[in-house]
């Protein structure tokens, strides 16, 4: 093969690969470290490998800054190698016991270091998991309300550090089905906290996917794109082998992506989109090359 020849066949390959890639440009698409812990230990820099051959250009932090240590790399480690891949550290999974005025200040202090980490990564949003769901007999509504006034502060810690935070539901968390997103929104100042949703946690806990972000959508700053429709496992079928079996690669499950989409484009959603996968069959990079080719597929042309 002569070399002309050569060079327009690799270009025209090169195209066609870069074309099923997300093209992060009218929304930015991030997948969460949380995934590797369903696998055999590895170095983050093969989660930042999947991330570059896959098109998703953000990564969420789970466990930090334990999280850090376990895979034994540095804050500067971790900007050399992002930075090497053209990638972005795009927040973190943040979680504390703001429903214990005790341990307010304490969880005050750890969200302004998690800020500060990811000010120096160019982030500027935080995540935020409510506590786990507690025991009979606690009072509910009086750690409800407590939990609340917390995230005010935490909204407020935000905005003066240039930030924006927003609740993230959850199954198995104080801040699960739609009743319980609806009272956080009502107990928190919609100029201070927003919303964080994952759709598949909404979808599992019988909320109305669409209903609850087309509700919400001016306070939406950070969103979960996560497949899912309730399956039984074989074999083992304790609460968690069920919600893992439930968990699938986006456009394999039941929630209507398309419209969540039209709904983020109604109010000009420019943030970040995190494919956050519990589960990969295949492992993650066949999930995130499925993935990826679904957004390419049916969720970009919508913005255009």
């Amino acid at each position: 093969m002569e070399r002309r020849t050569f060079l327009v066949s690799l270009t025209a390959a090169l195209a066609r690969a870069s074309a099923t890639l997300p093209a992060n440009q009218d929304v930015k698409w991030a997948l969460s470290a949380a995934l590797w812990n369903r696998f055999p230990p590895a170095p983050f820099t093969d989660i930042l490998d999947v991330m570059h051959d896959t098109g998703f250009i953000g990564v969420r932090l789970t466990n930090f800054p334990q999280s850090l240590e376990t895979y034994g790399i540095t804050a500067a480690q971790l900007q050399r190698e992002v930075d090497k891949r053209n990638l972005r550290v795009a927040t973190i999974s943040f979680n504390g016991p703001m429903h214990d005025p005790a341990q307010r200040r304490q969880v005050l202090d750890d969200a302004r270091r998690a800020m500060e980490f990811l000010k120096g990564f160019g982030a500027n949003h935080l995540v935020v998991f409510s506590p786990g769901r507690l025991k009979t007999g606690a009072d509910v509504d009086g750690a409800f309300q407590e939990l609340c006034a917390g995230y005010n502060q935490i909204g407020e810690l935000a905005g003066e550090m240039g930030f924006t935070a927003g609740v993230h539901n959850h199954l198995g968390q104080m801040v699960e089905s739609a009743e319980e997103v609806e009272r956080c929104m009502a107990l928190t100042d919609a100029k201070l906290f927003g919303f964080s949703p994952d759709t598949a946690h909404l979808h599992l806990a019988g909320a109305n996917v669409t209903d609850m972000l087309s509700r919400y959508k001016t306070r939406i700053r950070f969103l979960d794109y996560k497949d899912a429709k309730w399956t039984t496992p074989a074999g083992r079928q304790t609460p968690e082998d069920r919600f893992f079996a439930s968990i699938y690669d986006l456009g394999d499950g039941e929630i209507d992506f398309r419209a969540c989409h039209r709904i983020l484009k109604s109010v000009s959603y420019r943030g970040w989109i995190c494919v956050d996968l519990d589960t990969a069959r295949n492992g993650p990079l066949a999930s995130y090359k499925h993935c990826g080719a679904y957004v390419v597929a049916n969720l970009e042309p919508i913005y255009r």
